[in-house]
C-alpha cells in the first residue's frame, strides 16, 4: 500500500513539474492564407502574373468572340446555306472550339505553374521572417494550422509588416 502511495506521489509531482514547464512555453500562430492574400510580396506577384499573362488572356477572349460570331452566323444562315457550306462552317467551328479549349487548358496550366512558383518564393521569404521573429522574440513554437487559436498568439500581423518592410 505504501508503495502505491509513493508511486502516486511521484506521478503527481512529475505532472506538476510538466505543467510548470508547459506554462513557460511561448507559442505563436501565423495564418498562411492571410499572408498569401494580404502581404506586399503576394500583391506584387499577383500584379506581375496579371501583366505577364494579359496578352494570352486577351487572345483567348478574341478567339472566343470569333467562335461566338461564327456560331451566330451559322445559326442565322443555316436555312439559306447549302449542305456542303453548312457542314464546312460547322467543321470550322468545331476545329476552332477544339483549338480554343487546348489554348485555354495550356493557359490555365501555365498560370497555375507560375502562381505556384511565386507562392513557393513568397513562403520561403515568409518562413525566413517567421524564423527571425521566433528567434528575436524567443518563441518556442509557431504553428501554421490549428483547429482553434486564441487571437493573442496570432503573429500574422507582425509577419505581414516585416514582409512589407523587407520589400
Amino acid at each position: 500500500m505504501k508503495y502505491i502511495y509513493s508511486t502516486f506521489a511521484v506521478l503527481a509531482l512529475s505532472l506538476g513539474i510538466a505543467a510548470v514547464e508547459a506554462a513557460d512555453l511561448k507559442i505563436g500562430f501565423i495564418d498562411p492564407e492571410r499572408i498569401n492574400r494580404e502581404s506586399a510580396p503576394a500583391e506584387r506577384a499577383s500584379k506581375q502574373l496579371e501583366k505577364e499573362f494579359a496578352p494570352r488572356a486577351q487572345e483567348l477572349q478574341r478567339r472566343e468572340g470569333q467562335m461566338k460570331t461564327l456560331q451566330t452566323q451559322l445559326e442565322k444562315e443555316a436555312v439559306t446555306l447549302s449542305e456542303s457550306d453548312r457542314r464546312t462552317k460547322e467543321q470550322d467551328l468545331a476545329r476552332m472550339n477544339l483549338d480554343f479549349q487546348r489554348l485555354q487548358r495550356e493557359y490555365r496550366e501555365d498560370l497555375n505553374l507560375r502562381r505556384n512558383q511565386e507562392l513557393a518564393t513568397l513562403f520561403e521569404r515568409a518562413n525566413k521572417v517567421i524564423k527571425q521573429i521566433a528567434e528575436t522574440e524567443k518563441f518556442d513554437l509557431i504553428l501554421q494550422e490549428a483547429v482553434y487559436r486564441n487571437p493573442r498568439i496570432d503573429i500574422t500581423d507582425k509577419v505581414l509588416k516585416a514582409l512589407a518592410d523587407g520589400k
